[in-house]
């Protein structure tokens, strides 16, 4: 069971700046604990400037594999909390900087 105390946050819930680049909000994230980002954005793990602001951080990534910008919005929203409590798992378990996918079908496949 998924302890209550976990929120999702949009990004833009915590940045008031429009569009805030990935490396930037990944820089400000590094002095929080305890961050699991969850991103459709796979290319960040292609940059190499974002990649090393991610492990800098220390966060837990969680990659959505394409395929979940195809469905509906309420689809992604029936999908992903079925998988979220395996995702929090799987983060609690992780080492600092871990990164994984989630396919639309919720497994979850580790990248390191």
């Amino acid at each position: 069971m998924v302890a209550p105390d976990h929120r999702v946050i949009h990004l833009r819930d915590k940045f008031e700046k429009v569009n805030i680049e990935d490396v930037e909000w990944m820089k400000a994230l590094a002095s929080e604990a305890g961050w699991i980002i969850i991103t459709a954005d796979v290319r960040i793990r292609r940059n190499p400037h974002e990649v090393a602001a991610w492990k800098e951080a220390g966060h837990t990534i969680f990659f959505l594999k394409p395929g979940w910008t195809d469905l509906t919005f309420w689809d992604q929203v029936n999908k992903f909390t079925k998988c979220f409590p395996d995702i929090i798992k799987e983060a609690e378990r992780a080492e600092r900087g871990s990164a994984f996918f989630v396919t639309v079908n919720g497994k979850i496949e580790s990248l390191n």
